[in-house]
């Protein structure tokens, strides 16, 4: 099964930007996953497994460093990638 995830970082620390960079750097490197950042959140795509092992594995790389962040994921049972026409 195919899924789709909406995750904000927000690192409780004046230097806030370079943690969400490379939070989101760590997800675009794996070749299992589709990616799409905006200004308010990334979307992450692709197989339940491969999605959810990357955001275990990713969150508590940061939790590592930065115990004091905070994520919002929002999780949809089906692939929403977009799709544009061209």
């Amino acid at each position: 099964m195919r899924v789709s995830v909406d995750i904000s970082l927000y690192p409780l620390t004046e230097s806030y930007v370079e943690p969400i960079l490379r939070f989101i750097e760590r997800l675009e490197a794996n070749p299992k996953l589709q990616v799409v950042k905006n200004s308010l959140s990334t979307q992450v795509f692709g197989d339940y497994a491969d999605v959810m092992a990357a955001m275990d594995t990713e969150i508590e790389a940061v939790f590592a460093v930065l115990p004091d962040s905070v994520f919002v994921l929002k999780l949809v049972g089906q692939d929403r990638y977009p799709v544009t026409d061209a």
